[in-house]
């Protein structure tokens, strides 16, 4: 019986740790080849390693996410390597704080460049590919909860998060006659190896969370694979947000 990524070929970026890492994970260990990039080559070559030593086909591609000539390197040595794009995860994103009133252009164009421009252009990207395969694909942006709902001193990175949600929806023009479907995964407070560093957060996150918990790295993989699968070929265009309910009562955690 074949696994049900059996003959995709993916690519995830911003996958070093993480959500990206366990997606990357997932994909690998159900089948698909897939490429995992990080801008931190150490990192890349570490998590590739640890796919592959757990019975996954995954090689490393080190380099930045929104740069647009790294971007078309990346799909181009992924398809001389495994023959073919099938499947996209636009992981990569950075989160810059700040407060409004003090928000430097610098950093307001950091975060605007990967997380909106990146996304943008690598989602052209694989799908130029896949539109010359002319056999179908997948792509996922990672939206946030926080282009949702206001959260304090994350004014700029939830303007591009919302941001990709729109692209996702527009895009489902011009890529649905190629069979390509466009999502989004919206998630909420995630247990990653960053959010680990605040002793409070997990303690904090259970107490305004609905469901009792934040998420972990499993509840948004978990969404990933089913909007990369066959089983949701007909949904596109869509953002599915992954909180434990916390946008529909919105407590801040401040």
């Amino acid at each position: 019986m074949s696994l049900p990524f059996t003959n995709q070929v993916a690519i995830v970026t911003g996958a070093g740790i993480g959500i990206g890492f366990e997606i990357a994970r997932e994909l690998a260990l159900q089948g698909a080849a897939v490429v995992l990039n990080d801008i931190d080559e150490s990192v890349a070559e570490s998590a590739a390693a640890a796919i592959v030593e757990s019975g996954g086909i995954c090689s490393a591609i080190a380099g930045d996410a929104a740069d647009t000539v790294f971007i078309e390197q990346m799909v181009t040595t992924t398809v001389q390597k495994y023959g073919k794009l099938s499947l996209l995860v636009a992981n990569a994103g950075i989160t810059l704080f700040d407060d409004f009133f003090n928000y430097q252009p610098a950093a307001l164009q950091k975060v605007m460049n990967l997380n909106l421009s990146g996304s943008f252009f690598l989602a052209q990207a694989a799908a130029k590919q896949m539109k010359v395969q002319a056999s179908g694909g997948s792509i996922l942006f990672m939206s946030s909860v926080t282009g949702h709902q206001a959260h304090q001193h994350l004014a700029a990175y939830g303007m591009t998060k919302a941001g990709l949600e729109m692209l996702a929806r527009s895009l489902v023009i011009e890529l649905s006659p190629h069979q390509i479907n466009i999502n989004a995964i919206a998630p909420g407070a995630t247990e990653t190896e960053r959010t680990s560093e605040d002793p409070e957060y997990h303690a904090t996150w259970s107490r305004i969370t609905p469901m009792g918990r934040p998420a972990k790295v499993s509840d948004i993989s978990n969404a990933a694979l089913f909007l990369l699968s066959p089983a949701s070929k007909h949904i596109t265009g869509q953002t599915i947000v992954v909180d434990g309910g916390w946008t529909c009562v919105s407590p801040s955690p401040y």
